[in-house]
């Protein structure tokens, strides 16, 4: 990943931050047919360094995984920044269209987990995490225990040791504050929930201007 420094985080308990907020993610392998890419919810266990998630069993990535070697890629808030709201645009005009995003490229060791306790235990997981917060959150308990037993049966984990992770912040860090601000006002008038919680990320990162 191209990552200039101005753009690179480098903080581990942040690095750490990103991972534990880790949502849909990415993995691709390589094998000698080409790449070949999931995508998939993930959870990071920040004692063992470890993303860990699981696949449809139907799904040949396991066959397709090569030398185990593998690349994550977590996506944070993105979205389309308009030269329009930059006040230098009054200035001088020189200004041009971008894309501002938060990207975690991580890599590691892939291990494939076929057992069923441990797969059980990481579904709960999962599970509590993302109902978390709903008025009535659904629970792996409520659906009958035949059902839930296929539907394991029906996948296979997965777990990646974390060798290696890079953090890209791009949030206009190379233009002046008063670009920046005027960045976070049009993304924040924006009816785009996206474009919302891109402007959120640039408020909370405000310390990572460069002036």
């Amino acid at each position: 990943m191209y990552l200039p420094d101005m753009f690179a985080v480098s903080d581990a308990h942040e690095v750490d931050a990103v991972l534990q907020e880790a949502r849909l993610g990415c993995l691709v392998t390589r094998d000698s047919s080409g790449f070949f890419g999931t995508h998939l919810p993930m959870l990071f266990d920040p004692k063992r360094r470890l993303l860990m998630g699981h696949i449809s069993r139907a799904n040949q990535h396991p066959d397709r995984s090569g030398d185990g070697e593998a690349l994550v890629i977590l996506q944070g808030p993105d979205g389309y920044v308009s030269p329009s709201w930059y006040p230098s645009k009054q200035e001088h005009g020189k200004v041009v269209p971008t894309w501002n995003y938060e990207v975690a490229h991580v890599t590691g060791t892939l291990n494939w987990r076929d057992d069923p306790e441990w797969l059980r235990e990481l579904l709960a997981k999962l599970t509590a995490r993302f109902e978390s917060g709903r008025p009535d959150p659904w629970a792996m308990s409520d659906a009958p225990e035949d059902y839930l037993a296929r539907q394991i049966a029906g996948v296979i984990g997965l777990e990646l040791a974390v060798h290696e992770v890079r953090v890209k912040r791009k949030l206009s860090q190379n233009r002046s504050p008063e670009d920046r601000e005027g960045v976070i006002a049009g993304l924040s008038d924006s009816s785009l929930s996206a474009d919302q919680r891109l402007a959120a990320a640039m408020v909370e990162n405000s310390g990572d201007r460069r002036r």
